[in-house]
């Protein structure tokens, strides 16, 4: 018997349809892998065809594996003015809305899963821990497949988190704070590995910066980094220029991601232009490795398909949504998220805290008076 959709094909988003489109394609290589029998494979077929049809017909785009839909960055608040619209990629966040962007219509156009009451008691049931205070107040909002984490859990299979910081200036603010906060915690409660890249090469291919002022600032955001109090023992941190030329493990699988998605891909996810440098347009693959466990042999004794789970701002989404498509094609597990809310910048919750807006950010070599006066500045 042919699958059928589990509701109507008119009533899902966009992207909805787009990551259907992807589950179902990925259902139709498992069935012909295990060389399933003849009908079920068609009938599989014909669901992917009729998935596709209905993702045309609402998007006007072809499918295209690892590229949503153009318009996935422009978070329509339910208002006819182009001015009310909210703004989100890896590099910009901004909303006419005094009040910030609306996370809700940002889950439903991301296509991810809200973190509800169910899924935080669930959390402390499976670690005999009270939920950390940004589960219980929504500052960690949507979350990808938290729910196989949590099964594995609870069935004794090992798991590891991965996050990161692009060192853009000598010291973090405390908007970069929240996702180690919370990431120190998960590390405690479940008693797991973790890996934090510093990006550094993003900031040099990005900014007017030489790469020994990126790793400069690298090892300074490092210590930042480090005063959060992770365990010595079981946290890997690592910046791309050093580590990037030292494993072999974290290159295969920079060129087999690169291997799998093509460069109109990438131009769709990120905005990418003809007239970017190629190391911009190479540069996700960089950041999607690490949600490997095979780029880290020294740290998992070579053991692969550990399934990682990254805390990360949700600007940082269309990186891991990227991954997450590739990863079934080269053999990997996807990689689980959890999103937090940007941290508003002193101007207001139209945009977040940057380290390019001094200003707008209160860094953690911040003086009592340099924080004063920015308060001040900001009332007035």
């Amino acid at each position: 018997m042919a699958d059928s959709p589990n509701c109507d094909m008119e009533s899902l988003s966009p992207l909805q349809l787009f990551e259907r489109v992807t589950e179902q394609g990925e259902k139709v290589r498992a069935l012909k892998a295990g060389k399933a029998p003849k009908d079920e494979i068609d009938a599989a077929v014909r669901m992917l065809l009729s998935l596709k049809l209905s993702y045309k017909t609402a998007t006007g785009q072809d499918y295209q594996a690892g590229l949503p839909p153009r318009d996935l960055m422009s978070i329509n608040n339910g208002t006819t003015k182009e001015e009310d619209e909210d703004f989100v990629d890896p590099w910009t966040v901004q909303t006419s809305n005094a009040k910030g962007v609306d996370y809700d219509k940002l889950i439903v156009r991301f296509g991810s899963s809200k973190i509800d009451t169910d899924l935080i008691n669930r959390i402390e049931r499976a670690t005999g821990q009270k939920p950390h205070r940004f589960l219980r107040r929504g500052i960690f909002f949507s979350h990808r497949d938290m729910d196989q984490i949590l099964d594995a859990y609870e069935n004794k299979k090992s798991f590891y988190l991965y996050t990161g910081r692009g060192p853009s200036s000598q010291a973090m603010h405390v908007g970069h704070l929240i996702p180690f906060i919370f990431t120190k915690w998960l590390q405690e409660v479940f008693d797991v590995p973790l890996v934090i890249q510093l990006t550094d090469d993003e900031k040099y291919l990005w900014k007017d910066l030489t790469t020994e002022k990126a790793y400069e600032y690298a090892r300074e955001n490092a210590k930042d980094i480090i005063a959060c109090g992770f365990d010595i023992n079981k946290t890997f941190i690592f910046s791309d220029l050093d580590y990037l030329g030292t494993s072999t493990g974290f290159y295969k699988n920079i060129v087999k991601v690169q291997k799998h998605v093509t460069f109109n891909q990438v131009k769709g996810i990120f905005g990418f232009t003809d007239s970017d440098c190629i190391g911009k347009i190479s540069f996700p693959a960089i950041q999607a490795a690490p949600s490997f466990s095979s780029s880290f042999p020294q740290i998992f004794n070579g053991k692969e398909n550990i399934q990682c789970l990254i805390p990360c701002a949700i600007d940082q989404d269309p990186y891991f949504r990227m991954t997450r498509d590739v990863a079934p094609r080269i053999g990997q597990p996807k990689p689980a998220l959890m999103h937090s809310v940007f941290f508003p910048a002193l101007q207001g919750a139209q945009t977040k805290m940057s380290a390019s807006d001094p200003n707008s950010s209160i860094f953690l070599t911040d003086t009592p008076k340099q924080i004063k006066t920015k308060v001040r500045t900001c009332k007035t």
